[in-house]
């Protein structure tokens, strides 16, 4: 495969060290200052759907993003999951990557990878000081014309492909934040665009039907490129269809060019028969749960083999890029006796996919569910997708200043579940404690459960709380500075991520 020779660019000064080691006091500070700064811009959660400004930030830095072939993820759920196995079969072939991903858990360094490692605060402060002046003039011009300046998003989508360029990276693996047109990532131009099912979700932004919502999310399938298309509805996929045509390119569709063959549950995960483009993979290994999972690892080395021209991947390339793949958050188990489950669900499709996982892959026969949900989403729909699953829940409410109030979300899981299967805590860790508590009081205590769901932000704090000395934990618990920081600029606090 030919890799391009990165093009030249504004010289980026990251001097690239390992996530692993622990970095000195004075960068972990000015990180977290240099985060307090960049989240007065307007947040992920208030999205001014244009390209403008991302364009003219990359064009003064030189067009870091056109250094290496880009391989770009979206969809409704999945994105993150899909990403992570893209990067790690990469990886497996011998190829540096990039991987971008939002939104964090702990870390606002979670987004930015080189070979699977977080950006070092080190390498991320020298990045930040090399694009902050260009930042500048791209705000001023701004400010100047329509009165705003860049978002949080489209500067952190700056920095990565930035760093990237710098690394430099033979490919990087890109999830999009928000539907795809306009999203900020879409600056590049994707080799090979992978989209994951479509469902409702952002429905303020993207539209209030699935058609709507396709046809924003079909805006990353480049004219003359190559699209990699999970099983979709019947909507989504006449839009994608469509947008196949118009562009001239070429897709790849589940069920038509490649297939899940098999799917059995496994200890620790999921073994997979995969009919890809290049052949019959037998008997993978997925360290991952969910028949989602499944359909995500399908796409993910189908991606792969499209961007290596439809060749066939060799079985022990396969074997280490799936075996060694790591998707926090997503049934991510963080604590036994009883067993503490972690999941990111945030929109009744990922519920719907969270409970068929714990009926499948998991022999819990009491499970206690931990919920905080932001007050945009559709948390009606979610307590009916989880109650077949939940026996008992607790709810209560995360840091975001969108977290939907307690007593909302209570009244709702009244209705669903009865008020003799629910619970209320005023604080996060009141509730994982009462959760905890009613799977010990539970008759069936050894196979009990605790599942912490809802949302990004809820389970970051969930692994915060249960891995004090996770890197990046000190992250979580950036605060706003004082009240006019960043006026300048014309922005308000925005900590919420987008989800």
């Amino acid at each position: 495969m030919h890799v391009p020779e990165p093009r030249v660019v504004v010289p980026v000064r990251v001097r690239w060290m390992s996530a692993d080691r622990e970095p000195s006091t004075a960068a972990a500070d000015e990180c977290e200052q240099v985060f307090a700064q960049l989240l007065q811009r307007q947040p992920e959660t208030h999205i001014e759907p244009s390209l403008t400004r991302i364009t003219d930030l990359m064009a003064a830095l030189g067009d870091p993003h056109s250094a290496y072939p880009v391989i770009q993820v979206t969809g409704t759920n999945g994105k993150s999951s899909t990403a992570r196995m893209i990067a790690s079969l990469l990886r497996a072939l011998g190829l540096r990557t990039g991987l971008y991903t939002s939104p964090h858990l702990s870390s606002p360094t979670e987004r930015i990878e080189i070979d699977g490692e977080p950006i070092s605060p080190e390498s991320f402060i020298a990045t930040w000081h090399d694009v902050e002046p260009f930042v500048q003039i791209v705000d001023d011009r701004s400010l100047a014309e329509d009165g705003l300046p860049l978002s949080f998003f489209e500067v952190m989508t700056a920095l990565a492909y930035a760093a990237f360029a710098d690394a430099p990276v033979d490919v990087a693996v890109v999830e999009v934040g928000m539907g795809g047109s306009w999203d900020a990532t879409s600056v590049a131009s994707a080799q090979v665009s992978v989209i994951t099912p479509i469902d409702l979700d952002h429905m303020d932004y993207l539209g209030p039907t699935i058609r709507d919502i396709a046809t924003e999310k079909a805006g990353i399938i480049a004219p003359n490129g190559v699209a990699v298309i999970a099983a979709q509805s019947p909507e989504a996929a006449s839009v994608l269809s469509e947008r196949l045509t118009d562009v001239k390119a070429t897709g790849y569709w589940e069920n038509q060019q490649f297939s899940i063959v098999h799917r059995d549950v496994a200890v620790g995960g999921l073994v997979v028969t995969i009919d890809g483009l290049g052949g019959v993979y037998s008997e993978i290994f997925v360290p991952l749960f969910g028949e989602h999972q499944a359909h995500n690892a399908a796409c993910a080395l189908v991606a792969v083999e499209a961007f290596l021209g439809a060749n066939v991947l060799a079985a022990e390339v396969v074997e280490e890029g799936f075996t060694t793949v790591t998707v926090p958050g997503r049934l991510e188990i963080v604590r036994t006796g009883p067993t503490v489950v972690l999941d990111v669900a945030h929109n009744p499709a990922g519920a719907r996919a969270l409970a068929a996982a714990l009926a499948e892959s998991f022999a819990f026969t009491h499970v206690v569910g931990v919920m905080s949900v932001m007050s945009d989403k559709d948390a009606l729909g979610m307590l009916i997708a989880l109650e077949p699953v939940f026996d008992e829940v607790v709810i209560t409410a995360n840091l975001s200043r969108r977290a939907m109030p307690v007593d909302d979300l209570a009244a709702m899981a009244v209705e669903i579940f009865g008020a003799e299967r629910v619970e209320i805590a005023a604080s996060f860790a009141d509730a994982m404690d009462s959760a905890v508590r009613l799977a010990e009081e539970a008759d069936t205590y050894a196979a009990s459960g605790v599942v912490v769901t809802g949302s990004v932000v809820t389970v970051g704090q969930a692994r915060s709380l249960f891995n004090p000395s996770r890197s990046g934990a000190r992250m979580a618990a950036i605060r706003p500075p004082d009240p006019g920081f960043g006026d300048h600029l014309g922005a308000r606090f925005g900590e919420e991520q987008e989800e």
